[in-house]
Protein backbone atom coordinates (compact mmCIF):
# COMPACT_ATOMS: atom_id res chain seq x y z
CA UNK A 1 0.00 0.00 0.00
CA UNK A 2 2.84 2.20 0.86
CA UNK A 3 4.25 2.22 -2.71
CA UNK A 4 0.82 2.98 -4.27
CA UNK A 5 0.79 5.86 -1.93
CA UNK A 6 4.50 6.90 -2.99
CA UNK A 7 3.26 6.24 -6.68
CA UNK A 8 0.58 8.66 -6.76
CA UNK A 9 2.23 11.34 -5.03
CA UNK A 10 4.92 11.20 -7.93
CA UNK A 11 2.27 11.11 -10.71
CA UNK A 12 0.48 14.33 -9.20
CA UNK A 13 4.01 16.06 -9.08
CA UNK A 14 4.19 15.29 -12.55
CA UNK A 15 0.87 16.28 -13.96
CA UNK A 16 1.42 19.59 -12.21
CA UNK A 17 4.52 20.21 -13.66
CA UNK A 18 3.21 19.35 -17.23
CA UNK A 19 0.47 21.76 -16.89
CA UNK A 20 3.08 24.23 -15.46
CA UNK A 21 1.61 25.18 -11.89
CA UNK A 22 3.96 26.02 -8.88
CA UNK A 23 2.97 23.62 -6.52
CA UNK A 24 1.67 20.28 -5.47
CA UNK A 25 -0.57 19.40 -2.85
CA UNK A 26 0.08 15.79 -1.67
CA UNK A 27 -2.32 13.35 0.29
CA UNK A 28 -1.83 10.94 1.96
CA UNK A 29 1.73 11.00 2.83
CA UNK A 30 4.42 8.68 4.21
CA UNK A 31 7.98 8.62 6.01
CA UNK A 32 9.25 7.55 2.95
CA UNK A 33 7.73 10.03 0.44
CA UNK A 34 9.33 12.12 2.92
CA UNK A 35 12.54 10.65 2.68
CA UNK A 36 12.04 10.98 -1.41
CA UNK A 37 11.13 14.30 -1.12
CA UNK A 38 14.58 15.25 0.70
CA UNK A 39 16.24 13.57 -2.17
CA UNK A 40 14.58 15.45 -4.66
CA UNK A 41 15.24 18.59 -3.13
CA UNK A 42 19.18 17.94 -2.67
CA UNK A 43 19.11 17.25 -6.26
CA UNK A 44 17.80 20.16 -7.15
CA UNK A 45 14.59 18.91 -8.66
CA UNK A 46 12.15 20.55 -5.94
CA UNK A 47 12.18 23.89 -4.56
CA UNK A 48 11.03 22.89 -1.11
CA UNK A 49 8.15 21.25 0.97
CA UNK A 50 6.15 21.79 3.94
CA UNK A 51 4.76 18.79 5.67
CA UNK A 52 1.27 19.90 6.98
CA UNK A 53 -0.45 17.79 10.26
CA UNK A 54 1.45 15.12 9.73
CA UNK A 55 -0.06 13.46 13.02
CA UNK A 56 -3.21 12.82 10.91
CA UNK A 57 -3.09 11.95 7.06
CA UNK A 58 -1.66 14.94 6.33
CA UNK A 59 -0.71 16.92 3.76
CA UNK A 60 2.55 17.53 1.63
CA UNK A 61 3.01 21.38 -0.04
CA UNK A 62 5.72 21.06 -2.98
CA UNK A 63 6.63 23.96 -4.32
CA UNK A 64 8.18 22.80 -8.04
CA UNK A 65 11.32 23.94 -9.78
CA UNK A 66 10.05 22.62 -13.29
CA UNK A 67 12.60 19.96 -13.83
CA UNK A 68 10.76 16.97 -13.53
CA UNK A 69 10.31 14.86 -17.00
CA UNK A 70 9.50 11.63 -15.26
CA UNK A 71 9.20 10.34 -11.77
CA UNK A 72 7.53 6.75 -10.84
CA UNK A 73 7.76 4.51 -8.20
CA UNK A 74 8.39 0.75 -8.96
CA UNK A 75 5.46 -0.66 -7.34
CA UNK A 76 6.71 -4.14 -7.19
CA UNK A 77 9.51 -4.97 -5.06
CA UNK A 78 13.10 -4.93 -6.59
CA UNK A 79 16.01 -6.15 -4.66
CA UNK A 80 19.16 -4.56 -5.85
CA UNK A 81 22.47 -5.41 -4.63
CA UNK A 82 25.48 -3.04 -4.78
CA UNK A 83 27.34 -4.12 -7.87
CA UNK A 84 24.15 -4.14 -10.17
CA UNK A 85 23.07 -0.56 -9.38
CA UNK A 86 24.91 0.66 -12.36
CA UNK A 87 23.35 -1.86 -14.40
CA UNK A 88 19.62 -1.07 -13.27
CA UNK A 89 20.35 2.97 -14.11
CA UNK A 90 21.42 2.87 -17.13
CA UNK A 91 18.52 0.45 -17.97
CA UNK A 92 15.99 2.62 -16.55
CA UNK A 93 17.01 6.28 -16.71
CA UNK A 94 17.12 7.57 -20.40
CA UNK A 95 20.83 9.11 -20.32
CA UNK A 96 23.79 9.20 -18.44
CA UNK A 97 23.75 12.69 -17.55
CA UNK A 98 20.65 13.19 -15.37
CA UNK A 99 18.38 11.32 -12.97
CA UNK A 100 18.77 8.90 -10.00
CA UNK A 101 17.24 6.27 -9.00
CA UNK A 102 15.79 5.93 -4.88
CA UNK A 103 16.95 3.19 -3.20
CA UNK A 104 16.00 2.05 0.44
CA UNK A 105 18.88 0.53 2.08
CA UNK A 106 19.14 -0.22 5.64
CA UNK A 107 21.52 3.41 5.43
CA UNK A 108 18.59 4.55 5.19
CA UNK A 109 16.60 6.06 1.77
CA UNK A 110 19.88 7.23 -0.37
CA UNK A 111 20.21 8.02 -4.40
CA UNK A 112 21.94 5.59 -6.45
CA UNK A 113 25.28 7.46 -6.53
CA UNK A 114 25.61 7.37 -2.97
CA UNK A 115 24.56 4.02 -2.76
CA UNK A 116 27.53 2.97 -4.68
CA UNK A 117 29.56 5.47 -2.40
CA UNK A 118 28.49 3.66 0.61
CA UNK A 119 28.48 0.32 -1.25
CA UNK A 120 24.93 -1.35 -0.03
CA UNK A 121 22.37 -2.27 -2.06
CA UNK A 122 18.20 -2.30 -0.97
CA UNK A 123 14.96 -2.08 -2.87
CA UNK A 124 14.28 -0.04 -5.40
CA UNK A 125 11.62 2.78 -4.84
CA UNK A 126 11.42 4.52 -8.19
CA UNK A 127 13.75 6.89 -10.35
CA UNK A 128 12.88 10.58 -11.39
CA UNK A 129 14.62 12.73 -14.06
Amino acid sequence: MGRRILNDALRTMVNAERRGKATALLQPISGVMVSFLNIMKHRGYIKKFEVIDPHRVGKINVELHGRIKDCKAITYRQDIRAKEIEQYRIRMLPTRQWGYVVITTPNGVLDHEEAIKQNVGGQVLGYFH
